[in-house]
């Protein structure tokens, strides 16, 4: 007969080994339910008034335009959000910035080659409004600064049959060495002609 000392330390050691083992994958799996999510699968929050760029080449003249987009979101925008009779940065965010490496004429108006920013004054309906070449560059919006004007065009107004969501502006109608500049949102399209000039 063995004897029974000598099996003891040996079927304890396997005793405590069984305890173990059966806890380790409830470990295993306890880490990855308590891993954080990964940035990727949280939702990306909506760019209310994303970065957009407009550009045209006119012959050897290239023109290009930065701004950002607002969105009506239910929101009155001719008259409120865009308040008459007052500068508006015309887009949203940083000052809508204005880039021409050749000389032009917008509207009645002479821009030599270089970087601007560009500013509208909103008018009340049955009044033009104005198109502002600022020289003043790299502000917020909202910092506006009427000495730095390098000057003022009037803009020609039409109706947008259905409400445009979001601002736009663009170039249309656009030639060897001429354009047109639209500024659309809501149902305004305000526009100005653009050439190229030596």
């Amino acid at each position: 007969m063995k004897n029974p000392s000598r099996c003891t330390p040996l079927l304890l050691t396997l005793a405590f080994a069984a305890t173990l083992t059966p806890a380790l994958p409830a470990v295993a799996q306890m880490s990855n339910m308590d891993m954080p999510a990964k940035q990727s699968d949280a939702p990306a929050k909506p760019v209310l008034s994303p970065a957009e760029q407009t550009d045209v080449t006119l012959g050897a003249t290239t023109i290009t335009i930065h701004y950002n987009s607002p969105a009506m979101r239910g929101r009155v925008i001719m008259g409120g959000l865009v308040p008459y009779g007052q500068v508006w940065r015309t887009g949203a965010n940083p000052a809508t910035s204005f880039v021409t490496t050749g000389n032009l004429k917008i509207g009645s108006l002479t821009v030599p080659a270089g970087s601007y920013t560009l500013y509208t004054l909103p008018a009340t309906p049955g009044t033009p409004w104005l198109l502002i070449i600022n020289k003043q560059t790299g502000q917020w919006g909202t910092v506006y600064k009427q000495d730095m004007d390098l000057g003022r065009t009037p803009l020609h107004y039409e109706k947008l049959p259905i409400p445009q969501e979001s601002m736009t502006i663009t170039f249309e109608h656009t030639e060897k060495h001429s354009t047109y500049l639209h500024i659309k949102w809501d149902t305004t399209d305000q526009s100005v002609k653009i050439e190229a000039v030596k």
